[in-house]
């Protein structure tokens, strides 16, 4: 089920305690587009068919990027694209909007996310796995 507009950018917003909506969704444009970069396929298809229509569109038509990157690294080029972010304010955006990402995915899509991206993204998704 597709989660709504409102309701996915509210959580975004109450995760990254974000005073206004638009830095919710400024926050959630750079981290769906990043991670665009790392997903393929029928997996990236599926998280897209559950995101609001526009941010399944930056889902979709993700920036590109040569490599896979570590979760750090994902942090770092998230910072490099917010402006005026650091690394802390970078790690609390992409927490906030994966973890939002990660409750529309649901489990068992979630697993399946986490097996296109390296080790530790389920930490950015706030879904801890054993290892």
């Amino acid at each position: 089920m597709t989660m709504r507009r409102e309701a996915f950018l509210d959580h975004v917003k109450e995760r990254g305690d974000y005073d206004t909506l638009e830095e919710a969704e400024r926050a959630a444009r750079v981290v769906l587009a990043l991670l665009g970069a790392h997903l393929v396929g029928e997996v990236r298809a599926q998280l897209a068919a559950r995101l609001p229509e526009g941010f399944a569109l930056i889902l979709l038509n993700p920036l590109q990027s040569a490599e896979p990157l570590s979760p750090e690294r994902f942090v770092r080029a998230t910072a490099a694209w917010i402006e005026g972010a650091t690394k802390r304010t970078a790690a609390w955006d992409v927490s906030a909007v994966l973890s939002t990402a990660a409750d529309a995915a649901g489990d068992d899509l979630l697993d399946e996310i986490l097996l296109q991206l390296p080790a530790g993204y389920d930490l950015l998704f706030g879904h801890p796995r054993p290892t």
